[in-house]
């Protein structure tokens, strides 16, 4: 039987995920980090991206966090998110839209321009997109 770890992700409308886990990869503001069992303690910032876990029954779920925080405890993982979504909840099409749209703003820029607001908007878009990639990937898609 392999290690596994307690996690929970939430959200600030609700948990998504609460159960055993052998092994997670979020990502963070340095890059991807991969967590197992046994990881020192850590508490690191999230920005835009999917969350792969590996259920201790061995299955493979992919969530997006759109920021947040991960904090690493011995035996425990929470991650606290700004908004977290199961990767199968998400609209491909929905997101490619967004990113466009942000996309048109960048390059369109007028007297109301935000640039950070528009690039946030962009990141966002990009990460949903990576986050259904890998869910298709998994899914032989």
């Amino acid at each position: 039987m392999a290690m596994t770890m307690h996690c929970d992700i939430a959200s600030t409308e609700s948990r998504i995920f609460s159960g055993r886990v052998e092994s997670l990869v979020a990502t963070g503001t340095l890059g991807d980090m991969g967590i197992l069992p046994g990881h020192a303690p850590l508490l690191s910032a999230l920005i835009p991206g999917p969350v792969r876990l590996v259920t201790q029954d061995g299955e493979e779920q992919i969530y997006y966090v759109s920021g947040g925080y991960i904090e690493v405890q011995p035996g425990v993982v929470n991650i606290l998110a700004d908004t977290a979504l199961r990767a199968d909840d998400m609209d491909a099409v929905q997101a490619e839209e967004v990113r466009r749209q942000a996309e048109e703003v960048i390059l369109n820029r007028d007297a109301a321009f935000e640039y950070s607001r528009a690039a946030t908007q962009l990141a966002e878009a990009a990460a949903q997109l990576r986050t259904i990639q890998q869910l298709r990937k998994k899914l032989g898609k």
